[in-house]
């Protein structure tokens, strides 16, 4: 509105008056700030929260003025309801402050038009999805309803619905005026004793390297003096990359044109939702009595020259007149995985990053902004923010153009997708492998990409399907793959019902059950704890009591000072030995399970029944010639063994193993089956989940004295009694589920699915879902055992049966090789 905006102009002129008023203490003096870098959404959300916190020593650099990067051409639409239960939360706290929160704290308008959000379905998997999140909505709150093309044409007559499958509307989505709601944080941040310095370039940041070797921020350079400081706050946008080169940082992003149009006056228009047509890839924004019209193709323009001219971002925007358009070509910035890049850079301490938002950047803002602000001030961020985390991507990968390039180029492609369950990129593959890749690619593997680890997915019965060079789509004249048999694959998997491979999972998941599997988990991590202050180390580090003989392997977690589950893992007791021992952070690792013991007694030189070879125990044995470490132990629920093998024993050890196994009919297994196997053992970990939540109480040593990282945590919460905890749910029906569907306890709404498969061993549909009282009480045994439950998937009510314990071998006997 034009009052906003008028309120705007005077907030800007007010902000940047008390700034200059505070340079000279700022530049002169060596008080310690954060610097927060880019006065966009992000930069603004992030110095307001970091006030919000209670921290005055807080300074904001903007090189023009605020919003003058890419904020400024922001279509600034907020959509309630993402595929993930985070995301949800991060876009509800983003409202909440636009809406409400900043206008009663300041008495300026933010700019807040609540219009209304409609989702355009062409086709029926795209309305399966908009189903999804409906469903999904209600566990929060979230009103929304899935309408007919009648319902749809009643609600915005201008539309043409003869094309429609159904659409998605949300009431209460909106949209924020960028300048309003920046200038607006500004100010509430300067009254909390923040100081915003407009025109004030940052030209370069120095580091030093302190007596451990660790190199942290030491201060930031700009035209007009240099601030000292250990924390810089990475806000640039699209120039996040050219400020991480300054702090020797790499920023994983790449700048693309992105082309929008605004339209003239159109009668009727007035009032009605902003529009998302996912299938065509665009998006209608109302703009008074206009439309801004924006989209994603497969061919967007790389802006290679990110210059630091303020004037540029405007001869790179390419702003035209046609005829009573207005056509923008402005930047956006996107990364590899379509998420943000978050948190605390692995390569400098003191240095964090809130950018590369992939044009989401308006609306996660107030959320992202408030989980940055927490991760400076406490080290770590309150919700799970492990998907924006920039250590997910390891630095092979970060320092990688190519990879870069065109996994960035595919999130842009693919921005307006549809999310399936079980989807794989295309571009950047094959970037790290372990020995066993060609082997099992030859047998049919379809490989999962994570954190550029090609890992076995599931096994194809109709051959080999290797994973190809990128084409880019076919667009910038590279050939499109032709009989891209992977790719083929992929596409028959993208559906919201059981996927096509779900017969070859099953095969593998009954095989593991009845006879034996062989699973590739090289991609599992694995770390030596060594020194002098390895006990002391391992007892604050670990929730279990890992003090026990040479030989043993111990389950338990790692938890933050809250209490939550940084990291579940075994913790294996070495022989005390300066000794080279294959059991090395780059060895391989291969899982096998049920006839494992009378196959592997073929391969190794080891005893091992219960006896000579108890279940939680390891020892350094002889297989087919080559030394390896053998682990008692799984993660299927069965009697298994791992192996840890060389590198360059892999394949023999592998080949061994295969042919002694033939007789027992074994078979490869992939990540698939242990999700589908996994999940009865009734496992799902957040670091905003605590093992008492969890249902792992039994790995913290609670009845001992040895304090721990997140002890006192646990004993508060074990005092005050659960508000929350993991129930596992099992459906009668055989119908798919995956995750997110809503859970309703006597028909109230009380959480969400948090992962879930179908079951072969039971034949049902199993899930695991954290719920809350209603009321805020305790989650008690009698809470769950005293209501009727039922599960929502897509609009679809289901009667479902909760389990405080596992239905599938309770006792957890298999794994200890109790069968009968």
């Amino acid at each position: 509105s034009s009052e906003a905006r008028h309120s705007t102009a005077v907030c800007s002129s007010t902000s940047h008056a008390l700034s200059v008023s505070k340079q000279t203490a700022i530049f002169e003096h060596q008080l310690l700030y954060v610097v927060v870098i880019g006065g966009g959404s992000l930069g603004c959300q992030t110095l307001y929260h970091l006030c919000k916190l209670g921290m005055t020593n807080v300074v904001l650099l903007e090189r023009d003025r605020l919003t003058a990067g890419t904020t400024w051409h922001t279509a600034g639409l907020l959509w309630q309801l993402r595929p993930s239960d985070t995301e949800v939360e991060l876009l509800a706290h983003t409202r909440n402050v636009i809406s409400s929160e900043l206008e009663e704290e300041t008495d300026l308008e933010t700019g807040w038009i609540q219009n209304g959000g409609l989702f355009i379905a062409s086709n029926k998997q795209r309305l399966d999805e908009y189903k999804r999140l409906m469903s999904l909505g209600k566990a929060y709150g979230i009103e929304s309803y899935v309408l007919s093309p009648a319902e749809t044409k009643d609600l915005y007559p201008l539309m043409n619905v003869k094309d429609l499958y159904g659409t998605l509307y949300v009431p209460k989505d909106g949209t924020m005026d960028p300048a309003g709601t920046c200038t607006t944080l500004s100010r509430a941040a300067t009254a909390r004793g923040a100081t915003v310095i407009e025109n004030c370039p940052v030209t370069g940041i120095q580091v030093k390297v302190d007596d451990l070797g660790v190199k942290r921020v030491k201060e930031v350079e700009t035209a007009h003096g240099t601030i000292q400081t250990p924390c810089v706050v990475n806000c640039a946008g699209v120039w996040a990359t050219k400020l991480g080169e300054m702090a020797g940082v790499n920023v994983p992003l790449i700048a693309m044109h992105h082309a929008y149009v605004v339209t003239e006056r159109i009668e009727g228009i007035q009032n009605m939702p902003n529009v998302r047509d996912h299938d065509a890839s665009v998006y209608l924004r109302l703009q008074g009595d206009a439309l801004s019209v924006g989209g994603y193709e497969h061919n967007p323009i790389f802006w290679n020259d990110v210059s630091f001219s303020y004037w540029n971002i405007f001869t790179n925007a390419l702003l035209v007149f046609l005829l009573s358009l207005l056509v923008c070509f402005p930047p956006e910035s996107f990364t590899a995985d379509h998420k943000p890049l978050m948190g605390e850079a692995p390569e400098v301490r003191g240095f964090f990053l809130g950018c590369g938002f992939n044009s989401a950047g308006m609306m996660l803002g107030g959320g992202c902004g408030k989980e940055l602000a927490h991760w400076i001030n406490h080290g770590r961020p309150e919700k799970d923010m492990c998907g924006y985390d920039i250590r997910r991507f390891h630095h092979s990968l970060t320092n990688n153009n190519r990879w870069i390039r065109e996994r960035s180029h595919e999130s842009y492609a693919k921005n307006y997708s549809v999310v399936f369950p079980f989807d794989e990129p295309l571009a950047s593959r094959n970037m790290r492998t372990d020995p066993f890749h060609q082997v099992l690619q030859e047998q049919g593997c379809v490989f999962q990409e994570r954190h550029g680890w090609e890992r076995p997915g599931w096994f194809n019965r109709g051959g080999p399907a290797p994973v190809l060079d990128y084409d880019y789509y076919g667009a910038y004249d590279v050939p499109k793959n032709t009989d891209y048999k992977y790719s083929e694959i992929l596409g028959k998997e993208y559906t919201f019902d059981f996927p096509p491979h779900h017969d070859a999972v099953s095969m593998c998941c009954l095989s593991c059950r009845n006879a034996v599997a062989v699973f590739d988990m090289s991609y599992f991590g694995k770390f030596y704890l060594t020194g002098p202050d390895a006990k002391k180390a391992a007892d604050w580090l670990f929730t279990a009591d890992v003090n026990k003989a040479p030989g043993s392997t111990v389950y338990t977690c790692m938890l933050n000072k809250r209490g939550g589950v940084e990291s579940d893992l075994t913790v294996s007791r070495l022989e005390p030995s300066p000794a080279h021992h294959p059991l090395t952070p780059e060895s391989n690792v291969c899982d096998l399970c049920v006839d494992s013991r009378e196959l592997l007694q073929e391969v190794l030189n080891s005893d091992l029944s219960n006896d000579a070879f108890p279940f939680s125990t390891h020892k350094i044995v002889n297989a087919a010639g080559h030394k390896v470490r053998a682990m008692r132990l799984s993660f299927v629920g069965e009697m298994g063994w791992e192996l840890h093998i060389p590198k360059e024993s892999c394949l023999p050890v592998y080949h061994a193993v295969m042919a002694a196994g033939a007789k027992y009919g074994i078979c490869n297994a992939g990540y698939r089956a242990i999700d589908s196997l996994s999940i009865e053992k009734g496992m799902d970990l957040r670091p905003d989940d605590t093992p008492l939540e969890a249902g792992l109480a039994f790995t913290c040593k609670m009845k001992t004295s040895i304090p721990f990282l997140g002890r006192q945590a646990l004993e508060a919460q074990k005092a005050e009694g659960l508000r929350r905890r993991i129930v596992c749910f099992t459906v009668d029906e055989k119908v798919p589920m995956f995750g997110l569907e809503a859970i309703f306890r006597n028909g109230v709404p009380v959480g969400h699915l948090r992962r879930s498969e179908f079951r072969f061993a039971i034949d049902k549909t199993i899930g695991y879902g954290y719920i809350r009282n209603p009321d805020g009480g305790v989650v008690s045994p009698d809470f769950v055992r005293s209501r009727e439950f039922t599960l929502e998937r897509m609009g679809v009510t289901y009667k479902a049966t909760a389990h405080l314990k596992s239905p599938f071998d309770p006792e957890n006997k298999h794994v200890k090789g109790i069968y009968g």
